[in-house]
């Protein structure tokens, strides 16, 4: 089809960027004209784009540094400053961004609720990216959402002359078109009609030196230990896995998501760390995933047919850990006590790594990237 112009939104956020750069690096290949509006710290991500400044841009590896409210990320206290500081209190400023440049359509990552408000204001349609799971509010949720989540979103809408939506974050969705991470079979909740299930959104591999120890895995059980990208304190899980494990059969090794490894101290003979490591090599070779339920490493790891141990952290990371124990992929732990045990639990037990291979060629089939350009294109062309 004929070259459109498309604006793509990403929250600056390490978590959302790669799900938006897939999908954009495949509408860049399909000779679209892309505009990406996202934070200066991933500019480089969108190769092909022009890129829109991101006007209340922040980094979110030092997100308390531009919004002291969200503190150490940790309670429901800076839970809801995260929400109300963050994604809902830049919403305005976003809008604004938008509505600054030309665009037929657009793609938006659904917490960058700017970018959907421009669309709604210019009548354009637009097509939500859902990166984390779906949210649907049931009854008691919902009057929660009424008394306080509700106001601060239509005074968000307020200030770009939008007028009031019941339903909060539920309203952010496009009612044209949502592309939902994941499959049908991961879900909870109730999906709504105009959602469409891709898999995973993932691009191509970035070359990687990989460590001196990486020989080490050939032959051996691993266990991989990750929170992450953004809840990074290895206090929380890194460590007490690192404890829990000390001795044990298999070979351990965690990625800090970013922070210096020997911010770990010091480390146990079964025990090897990185900053980072690709996924797509490093889970073929990974028996068991530990993780605090990041969505992204949750379905890296049950594409490649690997089962987990999830003690989830905050934001979404609980409906994670449910989605992961309803459908069978693996077991969750509230806290890292009994890890050990757990591990032991899901090596010794087929049937988490039977059903996680089943939900990998699942999540393989839906399309990805290739399939949300589908549908978007399908949506161009309706408009």
């Amino acid at each position: 089809m004929g070259e459109s112009r498309v604006l793509l939104a990403s929250m600056p956020f390490a978590g959302h960027i790669g799900a938006m750069a897939a999908v954009s690096r495949e509408l860049v290949e399909r000779g679209h004209d892309v505009v990406v509006h996202t934070g200066a710290k991933y500019r480089h991500r969108f190769e092909g784009t022009t890129h829109l400044p991101w006007s209340e841009d922040f980094d979110d590896a030092r997100l308390a540094d531009a919004f002291p409210s969200v503190g150490d990320g940790k309670g429901l206290r800076s839970n809801f400053a995260n929400v109300r500081d963050v994604l809902v209190g830049t919403g305005a400023a976003q809008a604004r961004d938008v509505l600054e440049t030309r665009f037929d359509l657009v793609v938006t990552d659904h917490l960058a609720f700017g970018a959907a408000m421009a669309a709604e204001i210019r009548s354009v349609p637009w097509v939500t990216v859902a990166v984390t799971p779906l949210v649907v509010s049931r009854p008691l949720a919902r009057a929660v959402s009424v008394v306080a989540v509700d106001p601060m979103f239509n005074r968000m809408r307020a200030e770009v002359g939008l007028g009031p939506r019941a339903s909060a974050l539920e309203s952010f969705y496009s009612p044209d078109l949502v592309l939902a991470q994941g499959v049908s079979a991961l879900e909870t909740v109730r999906v709504p009609d105009q959602v469409r299930f891709v898999g995973r959104l993932t691009g191509a591999p970035v070359a990687t030196a990989l460590p001196e120890w990486w020989p080490e895995l050939d032959g051996a059980t691993v266990v991989h230990v990750t929170q992450g990208t953004l809840e990074t304190d290895a206090d929380d899980l890194l460590k007490p896995a690192i404890e829990a494990l000390a001795g044990h059969d298999a070979l351990v090794v965690c990625t800090t998501g970013g922070a210096p490894v020997d911010t770990l101290g010091a480390l146990p003979g079964n025990v090897r760390a990185a900053e980072f490591l690709p996924h797509d090599l490093l889970l073929p070779r990974t028996d068991l995933m530990i993780t605090n339920g990041g969505w992204g490493g949750v379905l890296a790891a049950v594409e490649a047919g690997v089962p987990l141990v999830v003690v989830p952290g905050s934001l979404d990371k609980p409906q994670v850990a449910k989605r992961v124990a309803r459908a069978g992929v693996g077991i969750v732990r509230r806290k890292p006590a009994g890890l050990r045990a757990a591990v032991d639990r899901v090596l010794s037990e087929p049937r988490h790594r039977d059903r996680a291979r089943e939900l990998g060629r699942e999540i393989t089939a839906a399309g990805g990237a290739a399939r949300a350009a589908d549908l978007v294109e399908e949506l161009l062309r309706r408009r």
